[in-house]
């Protein structure tokens, strides 16, 4: 298969997805124009304009930074056809309206380079019709691409083929969607919404249906409905607020159209609530009101009864949480034969989740694990419905859901296909997942793509090999699993909760880059989960400082800070493979590696002072070589506190990177790190990299005396930080930590320019960081947050 390369694309529409989706391809380098309808008034191309400076104003952020958006470039369809001929892709992402699609069609069809993939992002119409509007040269580069909502955020994209679609052009589009754009692919058929929003919004329709006839309010389905069932903690009727009840309603009103014949077509009916919502225009979050509104700093529920906004913050009985806390197969025999009505509740809309997937798995889906993919990716389900099934016992549940199409009690009277009672265990096995309509097992798509994703998501029951299960094993213990895949470079898995750097762990990593010098051409510390380390373990050494108080301490802060020299100054090089959240210590773990690759949602920053300390692991000794490396690199005249203000304001704000992009600009990235798309592909490319810089002739770099700003510098930002205390803006307490940590970062009480070493610097903060541990104000502060996991405020 020939390489499919992307130079630009193009995106129809900047409305809120087509907007998004164009935000999103420059927070990972792709070029992009954005194209609209001509404005009537002012410049032709002003509605791409506004909808890109609006970009900077959206919660959570589609750009990685926001300066980004100036790299999307703005067109209309007036003036600037002639740019489709330069883009090897064009994503339509226009209103779901056929018509509008169609007559867009026609008029772009003479402009598309020979070579581009045409693709349209609808929710759910038929993309065979849609194709039926274009040029016979089109359609064999013509399919569905179906972003989720925020499409930065979300990583399900469903890939819908043609009859006419020719194969190797999904192919190709799956590969640059997952490598390029960091997306979780699941191919889908031509049926309507496809296959997740077909299930997740049946299983809200479902939800709402037996909320009603079980009596419960709309904030207690949510709290039932979830992270208490491993679901996104929007749970069902916040959800809806979130995406828009019309959206939901034109979703819904697809299914109604096109499923006429679907055994559970009743249940596609618009709840007469959520029909009075929409009339009133109280479309959820974007109108301020919906099954919920704001009021001030309360969040209030509509009672459906009144007819008003009532108080909110029910939650879920005691006994009906405890259930959901057992194993699978107790949790669904104790909610079922429980007469409570939320218990009832759980298992009634389970029940009918399981019914609903199994009746309509040869029609929507090639088979089951794309249904239980489409429901983690696109909706934040940790387990598929098909894979908490099989969890719970196969065999007895589906004689339970039997048992309850008999009695009357389903949303629907059809019987559970036979493939589902022919004996079977489950869907899931080593072999593959079932598919209804193959009457067969299929394995995991072997697109090459998918070799750079070295322990590759898969589904409950496949017998996949959990990675630090595997390799071969060089050292152990409680908080840190050191080893090899290959033989040829080393990783250290840190395993302790949230990944924190206690003792045990500096003791693994020292052990780490011993064994890598010894026998291996890199080390790479990487954790199969979204956090790279969440910062020091305080808690671990709570029992030194109560025995021994500050002075207990610092010996054990000399270590750590001991083993981030150790790490930068290895024989051998050590790439930090960063995904989700690096924090506090773990951020100068990662600042201390050779080199850093950065999934795109890493979250980087230096936190310490919401626990009112100063970063005590190299962080400041860091921020304070990097000024110095950068000013020299500036010029002989350049200002070197010019370079230390950014650093020094964003530890002292706890100011965190919200993606690697981010992270980038405030130096905890740098040129030469490699920011990673697809999180599944961090440890191929970490890997890589060690072996790219071990075939180079890898150095650590030479140990060097360095300027700092010294003590002009410091009385210079203890003003500044004395005009915020006594505006009201900082407590004396932030004043005092900030003054701390600039009185590290520029050098102590030395003169402008002095020269001094990393050890002389680290020191500076051991004395300050143990000094803070006797204070009140920061036991208070740590205290706080080891109890209630929220940083106080004193």
């Amino acid at each position: 298969m020939n390489r499919f390369q992307v130079r630009k694309v193009a995106v129809l529409g900047a409305g809120v997805m087509g907007a998004q989706i164009a935000a999103h391809l420059v927070n990972v380098r792709v070029p992009v124009v954005l194209f609209d309808l001509p404005a009537k008034e002012g410049p032709k191309s002003g509605i791409a304009i506004k909808a890109i400076e609006g970009l900077k104003k959206l919660k959570p952020s589609p750009l990685g930074v926001a300066d980004e958006a100036a790299q999307i470039q703005a067109a209309n369809y007036e003036e600037h056809l002639d740019l489709l001929k330069g883009c090897d892709l064009v994503i339509e992402a226009i209103a779901e309206r056929m018509d509008w699609k169609l007559d867009l069609y026609r008029k772009i069809a003479p402009f598309v380079a020979p070579q581009a993939i045409v693709a349209s992002n609808t929710s759910g119409l038929s993309i065979t019709k849609l194709g039926e509007a274009l040029p016979e040269a089109i359609k064999p580069r013509f399919c569905g691409i179906h972003f989720f909502n925020p499409p930065r955020y979300m990583a399900l994209v469903e890939l819908i083929a043609t009859p006419t679609t020719q194969p190797e052009i999904l192919d190709q589009l799956e590969t640059f969607v997952t490598t390029a754009l960091g997306k979780s692919v699941v191919r889908a058929k031509d049926t309507p919404n496809f296959v997740a929003n077909r299930v997740g919004i049946a299983g809200m329709m479902a939800t709402m249906i037996e909320a009603e006839k079980f009596g419960l309010s709309f904030d207690v389905v949510d709290d039932l409905t979830g992270k208490k069932m491993g679901r996104a903690s929007s749970g069902t009727f916040r959800t809806a607020d979130v995406v828009g009840l019309d959206t939901m309603a034109h979703v819904v009103k697809t299914m109604q159209d096109n499923l006429k014949s679907d055994p559970f077509y009743a249940t596609y009916q618009t709840p007469a609530v959520l029909a009075k919502l929409i009339e009133q225009g109280a479309l959820g979050q974007k109108t301020g009101a919906g099954f919920y509104k704001k009021a001030g700093k309360d969040i209030l529920r509509l009672d459906p009864a009144k007819g008003e906004y009532v108080a909110s913050g029910a939650k879920a009985e005691a006994i009906v949480e405890r259930m959901l806390k057992k194993a699978p197969a107790e949790r669904l025999k104790l909610l079922r034969e429980s007469t409570h009505p939320q218990a009832q509740f759980v298992w009634a809309i389970l029940r009918d989740s399981f019914h609903y997937c199994a009746v309509h798995l040869a029609e929507i889906a090639d088979g089951a694990r794309d249904v239980d993919f489409a429901m983690r990716w696109g909706f934040g389900s940790q387990q598929g419905p098909f894979e908490l099934w099989q969890a719970a016992g196969w065999k007895q549940v589906a004689g339970w859901i039997a048992e309850d199409i008999a009695a009357g009690k389903t949303l629907s009277s059809a019987p559970l296909p036979a493939w589902v009672t022919d004996g079977r265990d489950g869907v899931h096995t080593a072999e593959g997942s079932w598919s209804a309509s193959q009457n067969k097992y299929l394995p995991l798509s072997n697109l090459p793509v998918y070799a750079r994703q070295a322990f590759r998501e898969n589904v409950l029951g496949s017998g996949a090999a959990k990675a630090l299960d595997t390799g071969t094993e060089e050292f152990r213990n409680d908080e840190i699993r050191v080893w090899s895949a290959d033989g040829e470079v080393l990783i250290a898995s840190i395993t302790a909760k949230l990944h924190l750097i206690s003792p045990a762990v500096t003791e693994g990593l020292l052990k780490a880059v011993e064994i890598a010098e010894a026998k291996y051409q890199g080390l790479v510390i990487w954790s199969p989960d979204d956090v790279f380390s969440a910062g020091a373990n305080l808690e671990s050494l709570l029992p030194v400082f109560m025995k021994l108080g500050a002075k207990g301490i610092k010996p054990e802060e000399k270590k750590l800070q001991d083993a981030m020299l150790r790490i930068r100054y290895a024989q051998v090089p050590v790439v930090a493979a960063l995904r989700g959240l690096a924090l506090g210590g773990g951020c100068e773990l990662a600042v201390h590696c050779a080199r850093r690759v950065a999934h795109m949602e890493s979250y980087i920053g230096l936190v310490e002072v919401g626990v009112g300390l100063i970063p005590g692991g190299g962080g400041l000794a860091y921020a304070a070589r990097r000024a110095a490396e950068m000013a020299s690199a500036a010029g002989a005249s350049a200002d070197l506190f010019a370079f230390l203000k950014e650093p020094f304001t964003s530890a002292a704000t706890a100011r965190v990177g919200t993606s690697a992009l981010e992270a980038r600009k405030l130096g905890y990235l740098i040129d030469g790190d490699v920011i990673v798309p697809h999180k599944d592909e961090l440890l191929h490319v970490a890997t890589a990299q060690v072996q790219a810089m071990a075939a180079t002739g890898y150095r650590p770099p030479p140990k060097a005396l360095f300027p700092v700003a010294g003590r002009n510098a410091i009385a210079t930002i203890k003003g500044q930080l004395a005009n915020l205390r006594d505006g009201g803006f900082a407590s004396a307490h932030d004043f005092h930590i900030a003054t701390l940590i600039a009185e590290v970062v520029c050098g102590g009480d030395v003169d402008a320019g002095s020269l001094v070493t990393e050890e002389y610097l680290m020191a500076l903060e051991r004395d300050r960081f143990c000094a803070l541990l006797e204070h009140p104000k920061t036991q208070e502060r740590i205290m706080g947050m080891l109890q209630t996991g929220k940083p106080v405020r004193n």
